[in-house]
């Protein structure tokens, strides 16, 4: 359990936002404070080869970010064809089996982005690294990779299941999914 304050003149490594100042609450995690391990393997990785090359080229910052969003539109529109057909809300003659081509479509999508994403980060490790909607949007990926694998994936090919069932799944795939999408455009817009 993380305290809610910190007394003044404290070690702790976390940021605090001007509104959050008076209350004295712990906003943004910093790992170069907390964890020197960790701050040389970000170090590391922002001044290898690759993440130089990254960070130097504009036009491969760019492209990577490109096909980046390349992947994440695959994931979206995976999302919303194959969530909204678990609702019940499109393609309600076709079964939930012939939805498995879209349900790929969010792995083929993540891969790319993750891919991609990796040698975006590297450039910038530490700084991602302590970004509050790095982490954010690094915990909703998780989330909804873990779900997609372990209930929407199996609801989509098994074709069972009751109709809350199928309406939970095809609602919590869509808001995780799109969790992932606006915090990554949160980390653009706001860092």
């Amino acid at each position: 359990a993380v305290p809610r304050s910190w007394p003044a003149g404290s070690s702790a490594s976390w940021q605090k936002s001007d509104r959050l100042r008076s209350l004295n609450v712990r906003t943004r995690w910093d790992p170069s404070s907390d964890m020197p391990a960790l701050t040389a393997v970000l170090s590391w990785i922002e001044t290898s080869r690759v993440a130089t090359t990254i960070a130097q080229s504009s036009m491969l910052t760019g492209f990577l970010s490109a096909v980046h969003l390349v992947g994440l539109t695959l994931v979206g529109g995976a999302a919303v064809v194959s969530g909204l057909r678990l609702l019940g809300l499109v393609l309600r003659d076709q079964p939930l089996a012939q939805m498995a081509g879209p349900a790929r479509g969010i792995g083929v999508g993540l891969a790319v982005s993750v891919l991609t994403g990796l040698l975006l980060f590297s450039a910038r490790a530490p700084s991602f690294a302590a970004n509050g909607f790095f982490q954010l949007k690094m915990l909703v990926l998780a989330t909804a990779a873990i779900a997609h694998v372990a209930w929407y994936r199996p609801a989509i090919l098994r074709d069972r299941g009751t109709p809350l069932g199928r309406t939970a799944t095809g609602a919590t795939g869509l808001a995780l999914w799109f969790g992932v999408i606006l915090a990554g455009c949160a980390l653009i817009l706001f860092e």
